[in-house]
């Protein structure tokens, strides 16, 4: 194949080459640290040109993938690079047949010849990229290898952009191929198999399982847990949420977490809390199905609970702390380091709670909610319910927020409405989130 993998237990320096691949291809030495020389780039080139080869079929096509594939699993951090270099910058559109639909397309506009011109512009568009890709999704562990291409992938495009194509591509088809069409959902359960509840434990994003005792807690009688799969990374989540059935909107994580409290009467649950929901696949970043998943479990709970009647989450404000260094001095901030001990009507308290429901309430960023967690959930269309003094009174929680956390509420009768708002730049909000800030 390609190249000799890199010895085991190695960890190698990422170093950016400045020549690109079309360069490197006709030059005939290595240049400083470079991990393919030029001859076994284009060796390496050709077994990928192999791949999309229009004379091989598809069953030789995909072999020819997963050949490559195996080479790649042995490959050091910059021979991988090299590779990704060459899908990104060897296999892009033909500028040339581009231009020529596009000019073909801009002439014939308001005439019959309209619709075919486009045709051609779009199929000139499509990149032999594409179909490289596709070939690597047919044999069974190819799907898995290339969500996890992506995953290494991600780091590195801020630092050198000639890879977003590479990027940007495997989004697009991400997003085709996993589709809440082509979704399963599973309800988890202690039964489920112990391959699967590890990957839970290691999966889980928001509030850490200490162990297979707080796992079974979050599993068992007035708990319920579900995941979306996809057939083809059968046993892997891609992303599952953590549901507590009570009697009211909960304000607090500890109780919900706490492996000796007492068991809520099922009969009388009036209420889902949503109170973690962990993406597992890093390589399917900017794919949305959380949305899809929790108007799924909504219905699937409906159906088993009928008294059920208010959807709402228990969520973290991951991003509160940082935004509020950047409008207080530090002298400001000192007040709440121990916001624990503030009593209920003190100044302090009340100001920080003000300033949270300003960032919750108010502060965008590119027309967004500024808290990652508050774009979520209102661009699924809930609203800000309520903020909650030491909702999170862990280390974590203290750190990341001051142990606040916040309700955001899920009214199934005006999902659109709340979406209709946010894109109008208006976040939906409870009034007493509005009274705090006032």
């Amino acid at each position: 194949m390609a190249a000799e993998p890199a010895k085991a237990g190695t960890v190698p320096t990422i170093a950016h080459a400045s020549r690109t691949t079309r360069e490197r291809l006709q030059a005939t030495l290595r240049r400083g640290q470079e991990a393919l020389s030029p001859r076994v780039l284009r060796r390496t080139l050709a077994e990928m040109q192999a791949i999309v080869d229009q004379r091989a079929s598809e069953v030789e096509g995909s072999r020819r993938a997963r050949a490559f594939a195996q080479w790649y699993a042995g490959a050091g951090a910059e021979e991988r690079r090299d590779a990704w270099l060459l899908v990104s910058e060897q296999f892009g559109p033909d500028p040339k047949k581009i231009k020529t639909a596009r000019e073909h397309y801009e002439a014939v506009q308001g005439t019959p010849e309209e619709g075919g011109a486009e045709i051609r512009l779009r199929r000139a568009l499509v990149s032999p990229r594409m179909r490289l890709l596709q070939r690597f999704a047919a044999f069974p562990e190819g799907m898995r290898f290339l969500v996890d291409l992506r995953a290494e992938l991600l780091p590195h495009l801020k630092s050198d952009k000639r890879l977003l194509p590479l990027d940007a591509e495997l989004e697009t088809l991400f997003s085709t191929w996993f589709d809440v069409a082509f979704l399963e959902l599973r309800r988890l359960s202690w039964d489920s198999p112990a391959s699967l509840l590890e990957k839970l434990i290691k999966y889980e994003a928001v509030h850490d399982i200490r162990g297979w005792s707080d796992l079974k807690n979050r599993l068992d009688s007035d708990r319920r847990c579900y995941g979306f799969f996809h057939p083809r990374l059968d046993g892997e989540p891609l992303i599952f949420v953590e549901v507590a059935l009570t009697d009211s909107i909960s304000d607090c994580i500890t109780p919900l977490l706490d492996e000796a409290a007492a068991v809520a009467d099922l009969t009388k649950a009036t209420t889902a809390i949503f109170y973690s929901i962990s993406n597992c696949q890093t390589g399917l970043r900017g794919v949305s199905f959380g949305d899809s998943l929790i108007k799924r479990v909504v219905e699937t709970l409906k159906d088993e609970f009928p008294k059920l009647k208010t959807f709402a989450t228990l969520s973290p404000i991951p991003g509160f702390r940082g935004w509020l260094t950047k409008q207080l001095p530090a002298e400001k901030l000192a007040a709440w380091e121990k916001p624990l001990e503030l009593a209920p009507k003190s100044p302090e308290r009340q100001e920080l709670l003000s300033w949270a429901a300003r960032y919750l309430g108010k502060e965008m960023h590119e027309g967004k909610p500024a808290d990652p967690v508050a774009r979520f959930h209102l661009g699924n269309g809930a609203r800000v319910e309520r903020i909650n003094w030491a909702g999170d009174p862990s280390s974590k929680g203290l750190k990341q927020s001051f142990g606040l956390m916040v309700n955001y509420l899920y009214d199934p009768k005006r999902l659109d409405k709340h979406r209709t708002m946010l894109s109008q730049g208006e976040i939906p909000m409870a009034g007493a989130i509005e009274d705090l800030y006032r």
